[in-house]
């Protein structure tokens, strides 16, 4: 009995360190975005944001394979600084706003693929349609606190896609050819994230 003890509590031993490298994150909505480019007319790019965002990370520092990451936009809070195209934009058109409220990211797998990079595949759901996405990411930044005592990480990533896969199909023909919108639209996100304290 005493040595199925003592192999008991060498066995935990052992699985600590993989544990407590393991850390849990909110996404700061204040600090973070997710900003969009896609041409327009041919010639030129129209940029835009959604300024809601949240989520979480699970990040493991010693086993980053095991890493979890989930994100959360409103659609309802695009902006690409014009009131009439931001309306439309939110319209059964392109995004539906009313009919799905929410877009989402869940990771499913993420490599180290170089230092301080990582390539994040997962699930990409926009207008109820799920498709995958891989992510190019730098970081995440070693941890900080901030003044206000939070302990907080900074990472980045970007990733093109294209619109029609998610069923986001309007377009208007030019009269000279081409169209008004393009399909493939380049996505950046800026990520702040504040660590949990375990309780």
């Amino acid at each position: 009995m005493k040595r199925f003890a003592l192999a008991l509590v060498v066995s935990v031993g052992l699985a600590l360190p993989s544990l407590v490298s393991a850390a849990s994150y909110d996404i700061d909505g204040a600090h973070s975005s997710v900003t969009f480019s896609v041409k327009h007319m041919m010639m030129t790019n129209v940029r835009g944001e959604f300024q809601k965002v949240s989520g979480t990370i699970e990040w493991d520092e010693k086993n980053p394979k095991a890493t979890v990451i989930k994100v959360a936009i409103d659609p309802a809070s695009i902006s690409t600084r014009d009131e009439k195209r931001d309306g439309h934009l939110k319209s059964d058109d392109f995004f539906a706003v009313a009919k799905y409220p929410a877009l989402t990211f869940e990771s499913t797998k993420v490599e180290v693929v170089g230092k301080g990079k990582l390539k994040i595949t997962g699930k990409l759901t926009m207008r109820g349609v799920t498709k995958d996405v891989v992510l190019d990411a730098e970081g995440p930044s070693a941890e900080i606190t901030d003044p206000w005592g939070n302990v907080k990480v900074g990472a980045s990533a970007t990733a093109t896609v294209n619109r029609q896969d998610f069923g986001i199909m309007w377009n208007a023909k030019l009269d000279k050819g081409g169209v008004v919108v393009g399909d493939d639209v380049k996505i950046t996100i800026d990520i702040e994230a504040i660590k949990k304290i375990a309780k």
